[in-house]
């Protein structure tokens, strides 16, 4: 049997020629693909010939003429099972080589950290730098994230050889399948650290506390997160760092609400003020403005001071500050007092109002009519 004439491929070709051709016999022949016993037969063969071409040495000593199989390549000696071509080829041939191979690296990427920041109303609007204390992940100091103890190096794991799998071969109703999990004495990473560090004992890394400013964009409001790059966790092995998300907590304001990037305030005056007009001082959030009341305001009418809420995030200007007006109304009079509000709904001839409602409508003319000094 000339194996090279079995695989399809010349006397000089590559092992990685060799391999291909495999895999494309493989998935035509397999047994679980084609159970015809002629092709099973052909099957053997094929595999025969790879665990022969394969192997640098046995297909040296092929070379030279000698079968390394021991003339049984093509008999029930060198079925499936046998040999040493290994499960992995006949999953590559199915499977197209998918899923992680070798050894898992000890360096990783960190991981991503989240903080809160609560900032005032003022430091939200215009903005803000910040010096915030994180406790994360740093490469340890000691070892300069190797793991190792100074003056120690990793060694090959002994039980999976430096491959960071085992691979069992278990039967099953579809036949022998070969499954691979992590090996246990090296947890996947094909070395082993026979002295830690006594710092970060093996990890690379240590927790630690550390100051991080941050610049705050102006227009801010709660939930807004803000991103560090590489200022998050360190991986293990002093892998690249994480990054640090630092999400915004706005503290409540003593007077205004915040709706988007307008603020909204109540102000309160006596029923004489609200009657008779006034002019208020109020302070915003970076100025002292007057407001002026007109005479006659209603309680529930509102004033807008423009541009002077909070900065837009994203484009220049600025939100409003729109004033609610409450009118107080006295609960406590004393007898002279009484004697001017009783003489002023006289004048008005308003001593014995009805108190009936009336329609919207209506009320809407006697506004108006009042307005422009009708009677």
């Amino acid at each position: 049997m000339d194996y090279y004439e079995v695989l399809g491929v010349a006397r000089d070709a590559t092992g990685e020629e060799i391999k291909r051709a495999y895999r494309k016999l493989a998935r035509q022949l397999h047994p679980d693909v084609n159970p015809d016993p002629a092709t099973q037969e052909q099957f053997k063969e094929v595999t025969a010939a790879y665990e022969v071409l394969s192997d640098p040495e046995k297909r040296q000593m092929y070379d030279l003429g000698a079968d390394p199989r021991g003339g049984a390549a093509g008999g029930g000696a060198g079925g499936f099972g046998q040999g040493n071509f290994g499960f992995g080829d006949i999953m590559d041939a199915f499977f197209g080589g998918g899923g992680q191979q070798g050894p898992r690296p000890r360096v990783r990427r960190g991981q991503d950290a989240l903080i809160a920041v609560e900032l005032d109303l003022a430091e939200a609007a215009f903005g803000a730098v910040k010096d915030i204390t994180v406790d994360t992940a740093i490469a340890c100091p000691t070892c300069s994230g190797r793991g190792a103890a100074v003056g120690t190096e990793e060694v090959t794991c002994t039980m999976c050889h430096g491959r960071g799998q085992i691979q069992t071969v278990q039967r099953s109703f579809l036949g022998q399948v070969m499954t691979a999990r992590a090996c246990p004495q090296c947890r996947g990473y094909g070395t082993l650290i026979p002295h830690p560090c006594p710092e970060c004992a093996g990890d690379g890394r240590i927790r630690t506390r550390r100051t991080v400013s941050v610049k705050i964009p102006a227009g801010v409001e709660s939930g807004t997160r803000i991103r560090l790059a590489g200022e998050g966790e360190v991986g293990p092995g002093a892998g690249p760092a994480g990054d640090l998300y630092v999400e915004v907590v706005e503290r409540p304001h003593e007077v205004f609400t915040r709706r988007g990037d307008d603020l909204h305030a109540t102000l309160s005056l006596p029923m004489t003020a609200a009657a008779l007009g006034a002019t208020v001082q109020m302070r915003t959030l970076d100025d002292l403005v007057d407001i002026v009341i007109r005479p006659g305001t209603q309680p529930g009418s509102s004033q807008t001071i423009r541009g002077a809420g909070v900065t837009h995030l994203r484009g220049g200007g600025r939100g409003d500050i729109v004033v609610h007006v409450d009118v107080i109304t006295p609960t406590r009079l004393d007898t002279r007092q009484t004697e001017l509000l009783r003489e002023l709904a006289t004048l008005r001839g308003e001593e014995n109002p009805s108190g009936e409602a009336e329609p919207q409508h209506a009320g809407m003319f006697r506004r108006l009519k009042d307005a422009f000094g009708g009677k």
